[in-house]
């Protein structure tokens, strides 16, 4: 292979860096999914604290992973771990009470 080859068949002077759209110009490209996912996450762990229902403690550690996985780096990461912890907590909670299996909810 010759020099020329390896540095590749690039203009230097065309490259421009990606710029991802801001959120302030188009308020619609911002995604509310963690953040409901979040919210609901937080009533059914409460739910299944205050209730004793292992479905509610269950359901709110899938919302905690849904909203932890839809997420974005620059949100609050303390808000997000607490709402984990809180599911993780009525989980434990749930079947520290009461350590038969979960029986279906209907």
């Amino acid at each position: 292979m010759s020099a020329n080859n390896m540095s590749g068949p690039q203009r230097v002077n065309k490259i421009i860096r990606y710029k991802p759209p801001s959120t302030d110009a188009n308020p619609t490209l911002e995604d509310p999914t963690p953040d409901y996912m979040n919210l609901l996450g937080m009533i059914f762990s409460m739910c299944g604290l205050m209730l004793k229902l292992k479905w509610c403690a269950w359901i709110a550690v899938y919302c905690s992973f849904i909203s932890f996985a839809n997420s974005r780096s620059s949100e609050d990461t303390k808000q997000m771990m607490s709402s984990f912890m809180l599911s993780i907590s009525a989980v434990v909670m749930s079947y520290l009470q009461n350590p038969q299996p979960m029986s279906p909810p209907w």
